[in-house]
C-alpha cells in the first residue's frame, strides 16, 4: 500500500465486464501522469463471469496500484461506487465504468484544468464505441470554469468525471441505492449544484465509452417505463429543494422535460393498454410539477408537442407521435413547415386538425430553423471586401429573399447592414432531405468598400465581425459567416496596408476566429500588428560593391502596393537632423526585400537606423545589430582614406561609424611592433 497521499483515485465498479475490464484498468495503468500518483480501487459486485479473477490477475500485473474489494451482487453501480469511494485517498476521484477507457493523456489534463482553475469537477470529452449515444453539446469548446446554470453541462448526469474529493466528503454525497437506473443522476445533480466551479476539456478524447455487444450496459438491459418513472419525480424534488425558481431553475429542468420525458415515453409502447394509461397519469403529475408556460421559448417545438399531449394525457396522439418520431429519426428527412404571418410552423402530427386542437405554438420552429452557409470567396482587394457564396434558411424554399450583409462591431455593437446580389442555386438542396427541398437563389455576392461601408464613412477602427442576415418569405435569422467555407478561402490572418483617397495608411486583417473559425475584420491592429510581419536580416556588404551595405529582410504582408517602405537613417552629428533615407526594393513575386546603402554618400558619424513603412513614418522598426564579424568598408575620398565600420550599439541596435582615417594613428598601429 502506498504512504503518499494519491492525485487520483480511479473508482471501477464492476459486474460481469469480461472482456472490457481489462482494457479499462489498463488504460488506467498507462495513464501520462505515471503510476505513482494514481490509485485504482476496483469492487467486484459479485461477478460469475470471471471479472473478479482478472481484476486480482491485473493487480499482480501492476503492483501497488490496485486494490480490489470483492463483495457480493448488490443489483447496481451505486454501493460498489460508494464502497470505492469510501476507501478513496486521491486528492481528485474519477468513476470508471468497467467497459470504459481512458485516452492516454485524460487524467493528466483534466488535473491540470482543475489545479489551473480552482474547479471542483472537471468533464473530459466522452466518445461513444459500438453505437453508444452520449452528451455531446458541452463539448463545444473547452471552458476553464463555468457553472451549472451558463452551461450545458447539466445534459451530461452520468458521473464518469473528475470529482474533488473534498467536495464529495464535505457535503456526503453518496449514489442512492434504491434506483434500478438514474442513480447517477442525483449524485452527479449535486455534485453540480455545490461545485464551486466546472471545467470542460473537449480538445482531447478523454473517455471512450463502450456499447457492449451482450446488451450488457445497465440502461440497456433495464427496460419498461417504470424503473424511469423512479428516478424522474426523485430529479424534480431534488429541483425544488434546492433550485430557485426562476431561469436557473428552468435551465435545468428543461434536460428533465425533454430528455427523461422522451425516454418514458419510448419505453411505454411496449407496455400493455392499461399499463400506458397508468404510466401517462403519472408521467402527467411528474411534470406539472416542474412544467409552467414561461417554459416554452427554451423548449423545441416537439418538446412542446409532446409535453402538451402528456399534460392533456392524450394517450392515442402520444403513441401516435413516439412512431413518427422514430420515423423521422430513421429517415433523417426533416418535416415540411407551413410560412405564414413571419412563422414557421412544422407539420407534425396534429397540426390544425379540429378533432384534436392543439395551439400553433406547439409548431412553431420559428427560431429553431436551420441556416446553412457556404462561403466561396473572401479576399480584400484595396479597401474593397469581397464575398460570395451561397446561404438559406433550412426548409423554406428561397422566395421573396432579403438576405443582407451585416458588419458588427464586437465591442460597441455598432453595425451596418449593406446589401448583397442574390444569385441563383439551381442545384443547392439536392444533397439533403433525400433532395425534397429546393434553394434555387441562395446565392450572395458583395463587394464593399470598407472605405465608405459606415454610412459613406470609413469603418472605424474594430474587430469588425461578419454576419449574414438570412431573408426569405418575410423570415429573417442571423448567422456568423466563415466556418463553412471552400478549401482555396483561407483562414490565416492576412494584414493589409491600405490607403483611402487622402486617408493615411490603415492595417486591415482578415482572418478566421479560434476555434469556430467565422470570418472578422480587424481595423487598427486590434489584435494583429504590422510589424512583426517585418523581418530584417543580417546585414552584409554587397559582392558587387564592398562599400554597398546591403540591409534584407522579409515581408509577410498581404498587401501594401501604395505604401512606400524605407530605411531611415539617422547621423549623430553637431548637424542635427540629417537622414538618409534609401528606397526599400521588394522581389518580384516574393517575400523578400532589400535595401541598398551606399556608405560612400554617408557624412562622418555614428548612423544609427530603423524600418520605417508609410510615408510618415505610421510603423518603425529599430535595425538590428551589425555582426561583429562584419569587416570595415574602406574607400578613398578626394585621396583621403575612409571607412565604415560596427560601431557599439545601444541595446542591440544597428550602428554604423562612418569616418576619415587618422593618417599618423594608421602609420603607428603600422610600425608599431
Amino acid at each position: 500500500m502506498k504512504m503518499v497521499r494519491p492525485t487520483v483515485s480511479v473508482i471501477v465498479a464492476a459486474y460481469n465486464a469480461m472482456p472490457y475490464v481489462t482494457r479499462s484498468i489498463s488504460s488506467v495503468a498507462e495513464q501520462t501522469t505515471g503510476r505513482d500518483v494514481l490509485e485504482v480501487i476496483a469492487v467486484d459486485d459479485g461477478s460469475t463471469d470471471g471479472t473478479g479473477e482478472e481484476l486480482e490477475r491485473l493487480s499482480a500485473l501492476y503492483p501497488g496500484l490496485i486494490r480490489v474489494i470483492h463483495q457480493e451482487n448488490s443489483g447496481g453501480p451505486s454501493a460498489p461506487r460508494n464502497v470505492g469511494l469510501d476507501h478513496a485517498r486521491g486528492e481528485f476521484v474519477f468513476f470508471l465504468d468497467a467497459d470504459d477507457h481512458l485516452g492516454p493523456e485524460a487524467l493528466e489534463r483534466m488535473v491540470a484544468m482543475a489545479r489551473r482553475n480552482g474547479t471542483d469537477i472537471v468533464l473530459g470529452k466522452m466518445v461513444g464505441i459500438g453505437g453508444r449515444s452520449l452528451p455531446m453539446s458541452m463539448f463545444k469548446r473547452n471552458q476553464p470554469k463555468t457553472d451549472v446554470y451558463s452551461s450545458r453541462v447539466y445534459w451530461a448526469l452520468n458521473p464518469l468525471k473528475l470529482f474533488r474529493r473534498e467536495l464529495l466528503e464535505q457535503h456526503g454525497l453518496r449514489f442512492p441505492t434504491g434506483l434500478p437506473i438514474g442513480e447517477d443522476q442525483p449524485f452527479t445533480a449535486l455534485a453540480y449544484l455545490r461545485a464551486s466551479g466546472i471545467s470542460v476539456v473537449a480538445d482531447y478524447d478523454c473517455l471512450f465509452c463502450t456499447l457492449r455487444d451482450d446488451g450488457g450496459n445497465t440502461t440497456v438491459r433495464t427496460t419498461g417505463s417504470e424503473p424511469r418513472l423512479r428516478f424522474l419525480p426523485h430529479m424534480i424534488d431534488l429541483l425544488l429543494a434546492n433550485v430557485p425558481p426562476g431561469p436557473g431553475r428552468d435551465h435545468l429542468a428543461h434536460r428533465h422535460l425533454t430528455v427523461e420525458v422522451q425516454n418514458v415515453l419510448s419505453h411505454l409502447m411496449l407496455e400493455p393498454r392499461d399499463q400506458q394509461e397508468k404510466t401517462l397519469a403519472r408521467l402527467a403529475e411528474t411534470v406539472a410539477l416542474i412544467w409552467h408556460e414561461g417554459m416554452n421559448d427554451r423548449l423545441s417545438a416537439m418538446a412542446r408537442l409532446r409535453l402538451h399531449l402528456v399534460r392533456h394525457e392524450m394517450l392515442d396522439e402520444v403513441v401516435e407521435l413516439v412512431r413518427f418520431e422514430r420515423e423521422l429519426a430513421r429517415t433523417e428527412v426533416s418535416t415540411p413547415v407551413l410560412i405564414e404571418n413571419g412563422h414557421a410552423y412544422a407539420r407534425y402530427p396534429f397540426f390544425r386538425d379540429p378533432a384534436r386542437p392543439v395551439p400553433d405554438s406547439c409548431y412553431d420552429v420559428t427560431a429553431q430553423l436551420g441556416v446553412r452557409h457556404h462561403v466561396a470567396r473572401a479576399e480584400l482587394r484595396g479597401t474593397t471586401l469581397h464575398l460570395a457564396g451561397h446561404a438559406y434558411l433550412h426548409r423554406v424554399e428561397t422566395r421573396d429573399v432579403t438576405t443582407e450583409l451585416v458588419l458588427r462591431e464586437r465591442d460597441s455593437r455598432t453595425e451596418y447592414r449593406l446589401p448583397v446580389t442574390h444569385t441563383g442555386t439551381p442545384a443547392l438542396g439536392a444533397d439533403e432531405d433525400q433532395g425534397r427541398y429546393a434553394y434555387r437563389r441562395a446565392g450572395f455576392a458583395a463587394a464593399v468598400d470598407l472605405a465608405t461601408a459606415a454610412a459613406g464613412e470609413p469603418l472605424a477602427d474594430g474587430l469588425w465581425d461578419m454576419c449574414l442576415a438570412i431573408g426569405a418569405q418575410g423570415i429573417t435569422r442571423e448567422v456568423r459567416i466563415g466556418s463553412k467555407r471552400a478549401g482555396g478561402v483561407s483562414g490565416r490572418p492576412a494584414t493589409h496596408i491600405v490607403t483611402g483617397a487622402g486617408d493615411a495608411p490603415r492595417a486591415i486583417t482578415l482572418h478566421t476566429t479560434k476555434p469556430y473559425g467565422n470570418l472578422t475584420l480587424d481595423i487598427g491592429e486590434k489584435k494583429h500588428r504590422v510589424t512583426p510581419h517585418l523581418v530584417i536580416g543580417t546585414a552584409r556588404w554587397s559582392a558587387d560593391d564592398p562599400t554597398e551595405l546591403v540591409i534584407s529582410g522579409t515581408s509577410t504582408l498581404a498587401e501594401h502596393p501604395d505604401v512606400p517602405l524605407t530605411i531611415a537613417l539617422t547621423a549623430d552629428t553637431a548637424d542635427t537632423g540629417v537622414v538618409a533615407v534609401v528606397p526599400v526594393l521588394r522581389a518580384p513575386h516574393s517575400d523578400d526585400f532589400a535595401a541598398r546603402v551606399n556608405v560612400r554618400d554617408l557624412a562622418a558619424g555614428v548612423w544609427t537606423g530603423e524600418l520605417r513603412l508609410g510615408a510618415r513614418g505610421e510603423w518603425t522598426m529599430p535595425l538590428p545589430a551589425l555582426p561583429k564579424d562584419l569587416a570595415p568598408a574602406k574607400w578613398r575620398h578626394r585621396g583621403l582614406p575612409w571607412y565604415a565600420r560596427s560601431a557599439s550599439g545601444t541595446g542591440g541596435r544597428f550602428a554604423l561609424r562612418v569616418a576619415k582615417t587618422e593618417l599618423v594613428k594608421a602609420i603607428v598601429r603600422r610600425v608599431k611592433p
